[in-house]
């Protein structure tokens, strides 16, 4: 027998001690309803469910950034839609104008409709935008939408400019202002390149030579030379040849045969000054702007630009599919994404959640 010590009663407070201790940590753990809420309980384990943790919301995250993708796609494409109706509008006019059962009259008020619609294919591709983004004037490129939980897991898209100019069908920029001299006329050929136009003038005494206004457009399409009809001077002084504008753009249309296409900013009266005297005649030479249009205001443009629309449908087309593409592509992103969160989640919470039946 010992008197000092109660050995029993030490027994029973360390015993004591031991239970509240474990019954506050099952209670803190039925609480929660987590087995690990701090690092003591599992140091190992916290740092693994961590990591889960992270990924599992970043992929959550990630099928989030996939479906605003799919939505960036689909506005896109939305768009495109609307460009390719109005591009086989526009290639009914061509068919329409180029039939000869049409006056000249009849294909001037066709070509507005095309203007119209060629203005309003860059006013789409202007202002088409997702979250301030603009998507199809040519700005959208290497799109990146991150569709992992880590980095460098992203794909990237390109959406090509799709507005008049690029696709070839820009129209007729108008030709009611007055224009004399060096000109602004618009031109191009069928590469879309640069164009050099040389006016002449001829004397009086050649002027019998030429009944009208004509072009000639040499053979690497790259420079025309139009030789005005009226005469320059009277035969002995240097002087000045004019003719309307409008006579000057049907020479060029109708002797190039739709090699080269040219409109006008403004309208009016031609000027080519010319030195008279010993056949010398000189030019006036202007580099004109490089417009990609098309015109449908005579049989053999209107002909021609049948190729030029059917270009750029398929140009519409080739662009819609690859969004199109991309859209199904991000549809299948989110569907793994979504299915790698759900296993991930699983496994997380065996390690970190706590069994209500063990409660330990």
């Amino acid at each position: 027998m010992r008197i000092n010590h109660n050995i029993a009663a030490l027994n029973t407070h360390r015993q004591l001690n031991t239970a509240s201790t474990n019954q506050s940590k099952s209670m803190e753990k039925l609480a929660s309803g987590m087995r690990i809420n701090k690092a003591g309980d599992d140091a190992a384990g916290l740092a693994i469910s961590e990591k889960m943790r992270g990924q599992i919301r970043g992929l959550d995250m990630a099928s989030k950034n996939a479906q605003d993708g799919i939505s960036l796609v689909a506005t896109a494409e939305g768009a495109l839609n609307e460009t390719h109706d109005i591009l086989q509008r526009m290639r009914e006019l061509a068919v329409q104008s180029s039939n000869d059962t049409n006056t000249d009259t009849d294909r001037a008020e066709l070509q507005k409709e095309v203007d119209q619609l060629s203005q309003e294919i860059t006013r789409i591709s202007e202002n088409t935008e997702f979250n301030t983004k603009k998507l199809i004037n040519g700005d959208a490129k290497d799109v990146t939408f991150h569709i992992g939980a880590n980095e460098g897991q992203n794909v990237k898209l390109t959406i090509n400019n799709m507005d008049a100019e690029s696709l070839k069908v820009a129209g007729k920029v108008g030709d009611k202002t007055d224009l004399t001299g060096n000109t602004a006329i618009q031109i191009r050929n069928d590469n879309g390149e640069e164009v050099t136009v040389k006016f002449t003038a001829l004397g009086d005494k050649d002027a019998a030579a030429v009944d009208k206004t004509t072009a000639t457009l040499s053979e690497d399409g790259k420079t025309l030379t139009v030789t005005l009809a009226q005469a320059a001077g009277n035969g002995t002084t240097a002087g000045a040849a004019t003719a309307k504008q409008q006579d000057v753009l049907d020479a060029i249309n109708a002797s190039s045969k739709g090699a080269v296409i040219a409109t006008a900013k403004s309208g009016g009266d031609l000027t080519a000054a010319a030195t008279v005297g010993a056949d010398t005649k000189t030019s006036t030479t202007t580099t004109l702007d490089d417009t990609k249009g098309i015109n449908i205001s005579n049989q053999s443009s209107a002909s021609d630009s049948i190729k030029t629309i059917n270009n750029a449908i398929e140009t519409v087309s080739a662009e819609r599919s690859k969004l199109g593409a991309t859209q199904n592509r991000l549809e299948h992103t989110i569907n793994n994404l979504n299915t790698s969160s759900e296993n991930l989640t699983a496994a997380e919470s065996r390690v970190r959640d706590v069994d209500y039946a063990l409660a330990a």
